[in-house]
Order: C-alpha cells, then sequence, then structure tokens
C-alpha cells in the first residue's frame, strides 16, 4: 500500500488574485472594462482630494481595432491634475499587488490595496501589454514607465523608463486589457455621471470609442477638507490587532555600532580622551535625565557588561532574559555565545525591563488608542481585571484574548473621532441634486457621527420628487466614500432600508417620480467583496440609514399633502370658474335687467 506525500506551496497575492480575480470584479470581459475604468478615476479622485487640489480628470477609452467585434482589446487613459507619484514608488505602486497607500485609518474610496494593480494584471494576462504611468511630482520632470508584473513573485518588472520635462504636475495612466464595451457603455457612463453628481467640485471628461464626449465641469469650487489619519478605536481591536500594537511599541535593542557609540559619546559630551569605562559611567549618571531613550539603554548595557565603547564594540547582544536575569551577547573575539547575571537591584535595571517588557497597560491605551485619557485608562484597566502597571510584552495569550474581549465590552469609551472623516455635506449634495434633477422638491439630511465595530461612519442621504425625474420610482442612487455603486444593487443594505418602507404612510402611491441619493462614508465600508459593490447590512448603519430616510420621507410627505391641497384649491377654483358665468347670467334673469 502507497502513500502519497502532499506538497505545501506558498503563492503570491498577485498569484492568488490572478487565480481569483472574480473577487476583485474582474470577472468578464464587460464587469472588467467597468471595474478598472472605475479603479483608475477613485485613484486619480483620491489623490486630489487628499493634497486639496480641484480635480480635472480626463478618462479616454480607445478601441486597438475599431472593426473587431466585441469582446476584444481596448485602450485605457485615465490623465489627472493631482501631485503626481515620485519616482522611486512607481514600479511597487503599479507592479505589486496590496501595495499602496491607503491602509492608514482614514477615509478614503480604495481600502484593499488592490484597485489599480488588479486592472493591471487583468490587462496583462488578457492582452500581454505592459502599462504605461507617466508621471510628474514637481512639476518639472516627468518619469515615463512601461511596467509587467512578475506574478509568481509579486513584483513590477520595468521594461522601460525615460523622463521629460513637463510644467504641471499629475500623473496619467495607460493599459490595454480586452473588453466589451458594447455591453460595459452603459454602465461606463453612468458611473461618470453619478461620479460627477457626488463630487461636484470635480471636473470630468469622458471620450469613449464611439468619439462621444461627454463632459460634466464642476459646479463646486469648494473642496471638502482632507480626512485625517487617526488611531483605532478600541471597539474595532481584535486579538491580532493588539499583538501587532503591542509589538510596535516594544522598544527596540538598538544595534551598538560605531554610529551608535559616536552618539553616546556625544551625548555625554565626552573627549577623546576620556573613554574609560568608569569615565563613561559617571557622565551617565549626570546627565541621565536628559538622555534618550537609545542612548540610556546603552549605557544600561554597559553597566552589566563592564565594558567600554572599545570592548563593546567587539560584541553584539543577543537577549535580555528578564525572567532569568541575564544578558546574552556574542563575542566576536572569542567566536562564542555569552552571558551575564543582571542585579534585579541596579538602577539600570528598570531601563531594561521597559525595553523589553513594553509599557504598562494605561500609557499603553493612553498612547495607541484614540479618545482615551488616564482615568478612563484606569477604570477600564479595573473592568478588565488588570494591573494599571501591567506591562504590555508580559500579557499572556490568554490575557491577550481577555484584553480583546474586554475592550469590546467596555462602554465608557467615548465615541470614534470622526476627523477622519470626509463627507460631502448637505449643501453641495442638495446642490448636485438640483443640477442633475431639476426638481420641484428636494431635501438633504446628514447624520451625526456614530461607529460599528469602532469605525466610525457618517450617512448622507437626499430626496427628490419631480422636475425632471422619471416616473417609476424611487429610483436610488448609492454611494460609498463618493464611490458610486452600480452593481449587486438586490443585496445592499440602502436598497433594504428603502424596500422596507411603506411609502403609503407618506402619501407616496404608485410609481411616482422621486429619488433617493444615499453616502455612507467611513473610514471602512463593509463591502460584502473586494469589488465594492454592495455594503453588508451592519445593524449600527442601517440604523441611521432608516432614520435618514425617515427623516426625509415626512418631509417629502409634508411637500406632497401641501401639494395636494393646492391641486385641490385649484380644482375648486375652476369648478368656480366653470360656473360663475352662470350664475351671473341667472342673476342678470332675476333682477329683469
Amino acid at each position: 500500500m502507497s502513500s502519497i506525500k502532499e506538497k505545501f506551496n506558498q503563492i503570491s497575492p498577485s498569484e492568488f488574485f490572478y487565480s481569483n480575480r472574480d473577487l476583485a470584479g474582474f470577472s468578464n470581459p464587460t464587469r472588467s472594462l467597468y471595474t478598472a475604468v472605475r479603479e483608475f478615476v477613485e485613484n486619480a479622485l483620491d489623490a486630489c482630494d487628499q493634497k486639496g487640489i480641484l480635480p480635472d480628470v480626463h478618462l479616454t477609452i480607445k478601441a486597438v481595432d475599431p472593426d473587431k467585434p466585441d469582446p476584444k482589446p481596448y485602450i485605457l487613459t485615465v490623465k489627472d491634475n493631482g501631485p503626481g507619484i515620485d519616482a522611486e514608488h512607481i514600479p511597487l505602486a503599479f507592479g505589486t499587488v496590496l501595495y499602496g497607500s491607503k491602509f492608514g485609518l482614514k477615509q478614503a474610496r480604495g481600502m484593499f490595496g488592490l484597485g489599480a494593480t488588479m486592472a493591471i494584471l487583468y490587462g496583462q494576462i488578457t492582452t500581454n501589454k505592459p502599462v504605461i504611468v507617466k508621471s510628474s511630482s514637481d512639476g518639472k520632470i516627468q518619469n515615463q514607465f512601461e511596467i509587467l508584473l512578475d506574478i509568481q513573485k509579486n513584483k513590477p518588472v520595468i521594461v522601460k523608463h525615460t523622463t521629460k520635462e513637463i510644467s504641471k504636475t499629475g500623473l496619467t495612466v495607460s493599459i490595454c486589457l480586452e473588453g466589451d464595451y458594447s455591453k460595459a457603455g452603459n454602465k461606463i457612463r453612468d458611473y461618470v455621471y453619478e461620479t460627477s453628481l457626488i463630487t461636484p467640485y470635480a471636473s470630468i471628461t469622458f471620450d469613449d470609442p464611439k468619439n462621444q464626449k461627454f463632459s460634466h465641469p464642476r459646479f463646486v469650487k469648494e473642496i471638502p477638507a482632507p480626512p485625517t489619519i487617526i488611531r483605532p478605536h478600541p471597539h474595532g481591536i481584535d486579538v491580532e490587532r493588539i499583538r501587532r500594537m503591542i509589538v510596535e511599541s516594544q522598544f527596540e535593542i538598538p544595534t551598538i555600532d560605531d554610529a551608535m557609540i559616536e552618539k553616546v559619546r556625544k551625548d555625554l559630551g565626552l573627549s577623546v580622551k576620556k573613554f574609560s569605562f568608569t569615565s563613561i559611567m559617571d557622565k551617565a549618571k549626570k546627565k541621565w535625565k536628559t538622555l534618550s531613550r537609545q542612548v540610556r539603554v546603552v549605557i544600561a548595557l554597559m553597566s552589566f557588561l563592564k565594558m567600554d565603547f572599545e570592548k563593546l564594540n567587539k560584541i553584539k547582544i543577543e537577549d535580555i532574559d528578564i525572567p532569568n536575569k541575564k544578558l546574552f551577547y556574542w563575542d566576536f573575539g572569542d567566536s562564542q555565545s555569552k552571558s551575564v547575571d543582571m542585579d534585579p537591584e541596579s538602577e539600570y535595571y528598570k531601563q531594561l525591563t521597559n525595553t523589553v517588557q513594553g509599557e504598562p497597560l494605561t500609557t499603553f491605551l493612553t498612547k495607541r488608542f484614540q479618545r482615551i485619557g488616564p482615568t478612563t485608562a484606569v477604570k477600564f484597566a479595573e473592568f478588565a481585571k488588570f494591573k494599571p502597571e501591567k506591562r504590555m510584552g508580559t500579557l499572556t495569550n490568554q490575557e491577550l484574548v481577555n484584553l480583546s474581549d474586554a475592550l469590546q465590552k467596555f462602554e465608557d469609551f467615548m465615541a470614534p473621532d470622526s476627523s477622519c472623516l470626509a463627507p460631502l455635506g448637505a449643501e453641495p449634495l442638495e446642490k448636485g441634486i438640483k443640477k442633475f434633477f431639476n426638481p420641484d422638491f428636494v431635501a438633504v439630511v446628514q447624520r451625526p457621527a456614530s461607529a460599528y465595530s469602532g469605525f466610525p461612519f457618517i450617512i448622507e442621504m437626499g430626496i427628490a420628487y419631480g422636475g425632471d425625474i422619471k416616473s417609476g420610482g424611487p429610483h436610488v442612487y448609492r454611494y460609498a466614500n463618493r464611490i458610486p455603486l452600480l452593481y449587486d444593487e438586490g443585496s445592499d443594505v440602502v436598497l433594504k432600508v428603502v424596500n422596507d418602507t411603506d411609502w403609503g404612510r407618506y402619501k407616496i402611491k404608485g410609481e411616482p417620480p422621486f429619488i433617493i441619493v444615499s453616502h455612507i462614508c467611513s473610514t471602512r465600508i463593509p463591502y460584502k467583496t473586494a469589488g465594492k459593490e454592495n455594503v453588508a447590512d451592519r445593524q449600527e448603519i442601517e440604523r441611521e440609514l432608516r432614520l435618514a430616510l425617515q427623516f426625509l420621507s415626512r418631509k417629502l410627505s409634508s411637500f406632497m399633502s401641501k401639494r395636494g391641497q393646492a391641486e385641490m384649491a385649484k380644482k375648486r377654483a375652476n369648478l368656480y370658474a366653470k360656473y360663475i358665468p352662470m350664475i351671473a347670467e341667472f342673476c342678470t334673469e332675476l333682477s329683469g335687467k
């Protein structure tokens, strides 16, 4: 009887998405062309938003062979007037999956680190053509790269790199990919149209393969303030995130090389002649309070090693074993590992303990999380049954789990900071709705900031009736972080809330001409897939959507009531107008005149 050994392999992120590209919205030529357009346009808008630049975005789609039937290769180009990308970052930004600038905790259209690179990957596997990137970050020199992606290694391959002089900043990205514009065209035009509605401060131009130009000039000249990066909220933290934060918070043992020794010597004010161990320690005691943390650690190590700078330069610290009170180091002269005992009563022992064991719990909470002060940190420690001075580096696995659970359950933390959000604003949203739909009635609302799982979010919503709006409503326009969501609307939380609404209560019957515009902005939109097309029905988000819709529906109901009363008054007036001649005639006959 024979046995077959299983072979285990590790694949790169790019190879995973090459095999599972449906997850990111590249399932077929129609969807892929639309998704690629969206990713590049969103990147352009994000870049301008973050630098406070009023965006000018030019989208072009051109068929490689116009006479060939769809699906066929297209050249997709997006040009912007943003800050550009520095030359050293371009190969990784466009030739590596899961590499980007959107992993900080702030609102941005993108969030998975896939985006444009997935579009480039799709273009490469369908046409085997490199992406062409032109960028100027200083407004003087433009770098042009032709880049392919090494799928197995998840690394960029630079085919060509040239430079030329230029007079303005910006980025142009061009890819060749297989697409089906005959089927994707309507969605792409809708995307450009709806993006212009939610970004009224942007000028967007689209040249399609049929030589048609769709121009949407800006009609608002004020750009919303860019969001700021914030620390995480404790309610949005899990065990793994805590573990990583502890590692980040622990002090690293400094490398003792020539540069570090020179830094210690200068900080202590030692001349070249005063290099003895005794001189170093005497000077350190006098200047201890003014020394940096790194220098203090080096002095503490020297105190137990009993070495001067010359000897210190011939060893490498291997481990600081606090439980066993031992210091291990490698002696390059003897080519062997050695150790010395550390006296726990020494004034320098505490310095090394802090280095290895990290921050106390209360310090960790106040420094690593948002909106936690010393009083709240102590109160939480009591709630979680931890000592406030407990060192984070000494937590066991079970204690980490207990800490994570307690952070989720503690109710006295302040609400998440919403400064990381950049909502459009009620006034620009109202202007956008009026410009695009010319309604008889419009109302908008921006809900107060709320949070789900520790992630802040704001709901903005508008409702409009009549004017140029087609009957058959409600027509729902969904947005998340200013991204139009055009696919998979049936499983979206916004549609769920709209469909659950009893419109009869608000005097809306049949299929009248009205629209609903919904915008969710958050540091972490709970998309159901990496394709970013529908939002999961998180309880907190659903509740805020309902409250916003109920508020606007009451406004619409009031308008409908007044409109109904006006129509009734008009009918009565028409009725009177019909009978007034007859009444006048009868009155004349009765008077005998």
